[in-house]
């Protein structure tokens, strides 16, 4: 058992109002300055600068994890991650076919940036990432668990794609093992509110659009990983994030 800080929810200069600067190996010296030791990048429904991103890690000693913020049919933002960045950018793949096609405009959202390794520029996306995809809230978990990933709700305690602000509720399914938090301060009301928090895991993460909205103080997760390598951080990061038993996620869908 080991204790590790992380940063499981941030955005690159990829995302619709990611601040310029939000480059990945600014994002990633950031984590390392701020004492962060796994740190995911989650652009808006993509995943393509997550290949910079390990890259940049790799030079300050950060453990990097790939994923994206998924919107849903509903316009629910779910954090999906992955234990490789090979299965993350598979992810990709699928959910770029699902996703409106819907120009982006650049005077209003910022140029979406595809950055190598060196933060040099290598593609825009030209369609707007923010916008929701057709996937509703159960199969968008449902193929980030079948595709090998983790996923919890973003922001629960925010009315702006929130899933308790969007529902009015935490529904009975997907059962997520984990939430997230804006403001940790809320969780003992939202616990009151809603008991099954409880048992669930709680996430603080920044949601940083900007380099100065990163965590100075990044909470900490009990992991086991089989060894010290971030392949094996990584997974124990996963394991520890999954629903607990996908056959019971399963039955209860088909009732």
């Amino acid at each position: 058992m080991k204790e590790y800080t992380y940063e499981l929810h941030m955005h690159s200069c990829l995302s619709p109002c990611g601040d310029e600067n939000m480059t990945p190996n600014n994002m990633a010296a950031m984590s390392m300055l701020n004492g962060v030791r796994i740190a995911a990048l989650t652009d808006h429904n993509t995943c393509r600068n997550c290949p910079a991103f390990f890259e940049a890690c790799a030079k300050v000693g950060v453990i990097p994890v790939a994923g994206m913020e998924l919107t849903t049919a509903e316009e629910i933002h779910m954090v999906c991650l992955f234990p490789t960045l090979e299965e993350a950018m598979a992810f990709d793949e699928v959910i770029a076919e699902h996703r409106m096609k819907i120009k982006n405009k650049p005077i209003i959202f910022g140029q979406q940036q595809i950055l190598n390794g060196d933060d040099e520029l290598i593609g825009i996306e030209e369609d707007l990432l923010i916008v929701a995809t057709d996937l509703d809230l159960d199969r968008a978990a449902e193929l980030a668990w079948q595709m090998g990933g983790a996923c919890f709700p973003a922001h629960i305690d925010k009315q702006s794609n929130g899933l308790i602000g969007i529902l009015g509720m935490l529904p009975p399914t997907p059962d997520f093992p984990a939430v997230e938090l804006h403001d940790m301060e809320n969780a003992e009301e939202y616990c009151r509110k809603y008991p099954r928090l409880k048992d669930m895991i709680l996430l603080q993460n920044s949601d940083a659009h900007a380099l100065e909205q990163m965590n100075l103080d990044p909470p900490k997760l009990t992991l086991s990983p089989e060894n010290d390598s971030d392949e094996a951080v990584r997974r124990s990061l996963i394991a520890h994030l999954r629903a607990k038993d996908m056959r019971n996620y399963q039955q209860t869908r088909q009732n």
